[in-house]
């Protein structure tokens, strides 16, 4: 028997990660029509084997499978009904609509009502961030986070499928803005981490730490992360290959504060890294790679490695490593935290940040201690463990340190802050506390 022909599909924006993805398809067997904005992208696209169309209406016509990958809520609303030829009025009757852009729950929800308003709730929308970088775009393994009705996911599931690793679809319960709550939860992490590279690299400089020492010191210990590991090369070269810019982690994090403030919820450690990446457009930074925020750290400082005996090494090392922990801990908080305020499946989300770009040891080690006593199982510090005081007190030498050094620790400073507010209201002190105990900040 033929197999069947495989459906034709529609791309609208075609940026790193949705030339990435829309490759993909071509490569799978897939007639792809692109839309973007850029003429030479378009020119790319179709050396590429794709078709191209010169508007959105253009590109969705005669489609019954649209994926939306722009960059921002704003992008989204111009190429579905407000810009030149919008894409709406040609969607086919019963069409798949599955919007791939970071966005903030609330917009996406409200999509779903501008359809209905529209008299196009035959549209079947599923909202399905992604992440992976455009690497794991172009190889159809990204991880993504769908959310929508039954009928919309079962007719969206196989191209979902085709989009990401066998093992990083998440089908997430809530329906319409469950996925983007999910994405933003993890970016949480990636917010705090991605600034926390710079910072922990920055602090090493400042001390006197030979980078390349320092990063495979720190990758090989307890303070390992995926995003330490990933920018770290690139601080080591120069902030080169310009991967991602500073403008796209300061969309992600203005979308969790937004939705924060939406939901009543605080935000402390992502709201401290916002603010820096705000500082670092005031320089003119915005379009360079995140990596170079270590730049707000070392400014004016001596490029210098300093001579260190070995145990003067272990012990600056130490302090590194003891700022990053703490950052750490409080960003694993606050992003477990907001999932549990979002009403999101807790082991889903623990599965999908340790297997993403969030992960790190200590999300990895303190995760499932968090979300036990969210679960009402409170937790004890074992007497050989590492208790919320042991972090408190080397994150302490570390700010200290910085002092001493008259330098920032702007996401270091925020999370000795948090674990003290947390301490203070214990009421006996000798008695070592959990590291989990620090949610307890968020109201857990």
């Amino acid at each position: 028997m033929a197999t069947p022909a495989k459906p034709n599909v529609a791309f609208i924006g075609l940026g790193a990660m949705g030339f990435g993805m829309a490759t993909h398809l071509v490569k799978q067997g897939y007639a792809v029509t692109g839309f973007d904005v850029w003429p030479p992208t378009l020119e790319r696209f179709r050396a590429a084997g794709g078709k191209t169309a010169s508007t959105p209406s253009d590109a969705v016509r005669g489609h019954d499978y649209v994926v939306c990958m722009v960059a921002t809520a704003q992008q989204v609303q111009s190429v579905l009904f407000e810009g030149e030829n919008p894409a709406l009025p040609a969607l086919a009757e019963g069409a798949s609509l599955l919007l791939c852009s970071t966005v903030p729950c609330g917009y996406v929800q409200s999509l779903a009502a501008q359809l209905a308003r529209e008299g196009r709730s035959d549209v079947l929308l599923v909202d399905a961030p992604v992440s992976g970088g455009a690497g794991r775009a172009a190889d159809g393994t990204l991880s993504i986070m769908a959310g929508a009705s039954d009928e919309a996911l079962e007719k969206g599931r196989f191209l979902l499928q085709e989009l990401s690793d066998a093992s990083k679809l998440y089908i997430v319960r809530g329906g319409i803005g469950a996925g983007s709550n999910m994405k933003m939860v993890h970016q949480v992490l990636a917010a705090v981490k991605i600034l926390a590279t710079s910072e922990g690299m920055g602090f090493a400089q400042r001390l006197g730490l030979d980078l390349a020492y320092t990063y495979e010191s720190i990758q090989n210990s307890d303070a390992s992360a995926w995003m330490f590991g990933h920018r770290g090369p690139r601080i080591l070269s120069q902030f080169q290959p310009i991967a991602s810019a500073i403008t796209i982690i300061l969309k992600d994090a203005g979308i969790i504060t937004s939705e924060a403030l939406r939901a009543g919820f605080s935000t402390p450690m992502t709201g401290t890294a916002e603010q820096v990446y705000f500082s670092s457009l005031s320089r003119g930074y915005g379009a360079d790679d995140d990596s170079s925020l270590i730049r707000l750290y070392t400014e004016g400082a001596k490029d210098a490695v300093s001579p260190l005996a070995e145990e003067d090494k272990a012990k600056k090392l130490a302090l590194v490593r003891g700022l990053l922990r703490g950052i750490y801990l409080c960003g694993t908080a606050e992003s477990l935290s907001f999932a549990k305020r979002c009403q999101l499946d807790l082991d889903q989300v623990f599965d999908l940040c340790i297997n993403a770009a969030g992960g790190s040891k200590v999300f990895e080690d303190v995760g499932p201690e968090i979300i036990n006593l969210f679960r009402g199982k409170e937790q004890v510090a074992e007497t050989e463990g590492e208790s919320l005081q042991d972090v408190a007190s080397e994150l302490q030498a570390a700010v200290t340190e910085a002092q001493n050094l008259k330098m920032p620790l702007y996401l270091g400073t925020e999370a000795s802050n948090l674990i003290r507010l947390a301490l203070q209201h214990v009421q006996d002190q000798s008695q070592p506390l959990p590291r989990a105990a620090i949610a307890k900040i968020w109201g857990a």
